[in-house]
């Protein structure tokens, strides 16, 4: 029996799996959320727990781990993570070899989930697609030829820094109107909560914010992303209004990069994806209208939904071995 140990750390959640080569079905499977406040050391406590907790008496051919954030493939260091602390340069490929003594994989989250979708998911068959997860942040991940692609520092795939609102608000990265700062989840519950907070009469109104209060119970700090979809799924203007606005942003940033790279497929993950047909229908229709004419795509959701990084580390470290 050849065991492959699969590892996620996300911006939000660690999780772990165990799985014979070959085989689609977990041995073993464990997620846990990160604490709020954690740094690179209680991530790495926290997921040794897990790995033993998997692993009893049983030793794995291999690792391979999705890590939310750059990652020098080369060598295995994690550059650093955008969403938790201490994580600057940590030698994380080195410091698992040296604990369990087998061959070591580590990837970007969205890098390894392509992998996982062209593996084992929605770009079965297809030897282009661009995996986007739309979650804590944006990200993709390039497989081309068949094979991940990654470029040439390691930084490909970066959609969620494309520009698309020159005027827009600012983004973590100094730019204004990126991708990420209109469509990922945390940054939509922003753009709510500063409209509930400049314009709370405005607002009040049985479809004009009053289904987001409702659900977090007038406590604004208590909106998400997920919040945030959910009110628009019943039917909350300004949710609608916050949704559309990520929607249209990821689709012109789909339909540029559809221009510059034609790949067959777009394939979404993450959470935000989630939102409902109307998201979908926007990104669909944005992308299709900011794309040449004669360039064609299919924009379909993530079949392996949250476990694609998992998958894709299974798939990382079936390479490495």
């Amino acid at each position: 029996m050849t065991l492959i140990l699969a590892l996620d750390f996300g911006g939000t959640k660690l999780a772990a799996g165990l799985v014979n080569v070959g085989s689609r079905k977990w041995l073993r499977y464990e997620r846990r959320l990160s604490p709020v406040g954690a740094n690179a050391s209680t991530d790495l406590e926290i997921m040794r727990s897990l790995i033993y907790s998997l692993l009893e008496d049983t030793k794995p051919a291999a690792i391979g781990v999705s890590f939310g954030g750059p990652v020098d493939v080369s060598t295995g260091t994690v550059r650093l993570s955008h969403h938790v602390a201490g994580w600057e340069n940590i030698p994380l490929k080195g410091l698992l070899e040296e604990e369990f003594g087998v061959l070591v994989g580590v990837d970007n989250d969205a890098n390894v989930a392509a992998l996982g979708e062209h593996r084992f998911g929605a770009g079965q068959g297809y030897d282009s697609l661009f995996y986007i997860t739309v979650s804590t942040g944006v990200g993709g991940g390039w497989i081309l030829n068949g094979q991940p692609w990654r470029g040439a520092g390691g930084m490909a795939g970066e959609i969620g820094h494309i520009v698309v609102d020159p005027a827009g608000p600012v983004c973590l990265c100094g730019k204004r109107g990126c991708v990420e700062r209109l469509a990922s989840g945390p940054y939509m519950a922003e753009n709510v909560r500063e409209i509930l907070e400049k314009e709370p009469q405005r607002r009040r109104g049985l479809r004009n914010g009053e289904v987001l209060r409702g659900l977090v119970g007038d406590n604004l700090m208590l909106l998400t992303g997920q919040v945030v979809s959910e009110a628009a799924a019943a039917g909350d203007d300004l949710a609608k209004e916050v949704l559309h606005k990520a929607a249209w942003a990821l689709g012109v940033g789909i339909g540029n990069v559809a221009n510059l790279m034609n790949p067959q497929r777009f394939v979404l993950g993450g959470g935000v994806t989630k939102a409902g047909e109307d998201f979908w229908q926007v990104v669909r229709q944005v992308a299709r209208e900011t794309a040449l004419p004669e360039v064609d795509f299919e924009i379909i959701p993530a079949t392996l939904g949250d476990d694609a990084p998992l998958w894709g580390a299974v798939a990382l470290a079936e390479m490495d071995n």
